[in-house]
């Protein structure tokens, strides 16, 4: 087993997610199997031929990105050895699909069970992301003003979360007086899995027959583009999702359908 004790210790340190440190983890244990080296052996053209191995199998350029940066971070950040000049594909940056209102509707009436219906209505009607919902506790939430906290979410920073009076009066209904642990529990009374919520918002589309990949980040992407729609500021919408850089949001700008109904065509002039 290769030891990565150093690498581990970094990631902590730096705050990162516990998402991206299985992945730096997973990427770097795979490129030593890959690569058959001694870590203080690693050179530039070993980095390039495990990442141009994962080019030639097809593997996703959004993968190959994270895992260059996986160990770039560890040869860079953690061994100090200075490796630059490892270039990859570009992520071709697509339009979010999203959800209409009325499937975000009937979504929610075909989510089985009282707590699906509530983890479907709150991940549409916050913009969290899974794992945000998942790490969700009682105690980062405040009913009464109808908004909560991530703590240490993406990037490790706390931000603040508004829900609707709706689903504020659900939540009072479901937690019946609890007043701490995970907001969402299994039947252990654990924290959810995201694997779990997935499941549960997959299942709900498909129960409502909508022709799409149901997902809990379909549910982000409509959050944020219908809150455009409705002429909400791209740099409000940017704090509430909790993106460090405002490009990042700026896709909905490209994929608010009403708000580009509404320009005038020049042709109606002539």
């Amino acid at each position: 087993m290769v030891d990565l004790t150093e690498l581990e210790t970094e990631l902590s340190l730096r705050g990162m997610s516990e998402s991206t440190q299985k992945a730096y983890l997973r990427f770097n244990h795979e490129f030593l199997s890959f690569i058959e080296k001694e870590k203080l052996d690693v050179n530039r053209d070993d980095i390039k031929k495990f990442l141009a191995a994962m080019i030639n199998k097809k593997t996703a350029p959004r993968t190959i990105n994270l895992a260059r940066s996986a160990l770039l971070f560890h040869y860079n950040e953690v061994l100090e050895k200075g490796i630059v000049g490892v270039k990859v594909p570009k992520i071709q940056r697509s339009l979010p699909v999203y959800l209409t209102k009325e499937e975000i509707t009937s979504l929610i009436n075909n989510a089985t069970g009282k707590k699906s219906k509530l983890i479907v209505k709150f991940l549409y009607s916050s913009g969290l992301r899974v794992s945000e919902i998942c790490s969700l506790k009682v105690e980062d939430l405040q009913l009464r003003d109808n908004k909560g906290f991530v703590r240490r979410g993406k990037g490790g920073k706390d931000r603040l979360f508004f829900i609707s009076k709706n689903l504020t009066e659900d939540l009072y209904k479901y937690l019946d007086g609890r007043k701490t642990g995970f907001l969402f529990q299994n039947h252990s009374n654990n924290q959810l899995s995201s694997r779990n919520v997935q499941k549960i918002v997959s299942l709900a589309g498909k129960k409502a027959g909508i022709n799409k990949q149901v997902t809990p980040h379909k549910l982000r992407h409509s959050f944020a583009t219908h809150l455009h729609d409705s002429g909400t500021s791209i740099r409000t919408i940017q704090e509430l999702l909790g993106h460090s850089n405002l490009q990042t949001t700026e896709i909905y700008t490209h994929v608010s359908q009403k708000r580009l109904k509404e320009v005038k065509n020049p042709l109606d002039d002539v």
